[in-house]
């Protein structure tokens, strides 16, 4: 299942305001359809992401331990 919030463009610029913390993003393409969820460390997981090119869109929330990331990935998948 989708996270329920506005796509952002997958860019360094994106990537300045994202929370060096855990969370859950999904990453999309240029048409808006997803292409995964995953949790982890939000801002190393997407410059990654950015890095190989594994989608152009992002969209994220934000976990309070990386427990709570998990546990909501398990919500949305």
């Amino acid at each position: 299942m989708s996270l329920r919030k506005p796509w952002k463009p997958l860019s360094k610029e994106t990537l300045r305001g994202v929370p060096d913390r855990y969370g859950v993003y999904e990453l999309g393409d240029d048409e808006g359809n997803s292409l995964g969820v995953d949790a982890g460390p939000l801002r190393d997981e997407l410059k990654e992401a950015l890095a190989y090119g594994d989608g152009s869109k992002v969209r994220w929330r934000v976990a309070t331990s990386r427990e709570h990331a998990e546990s909501m990935l398990d919500e949305h998948r």
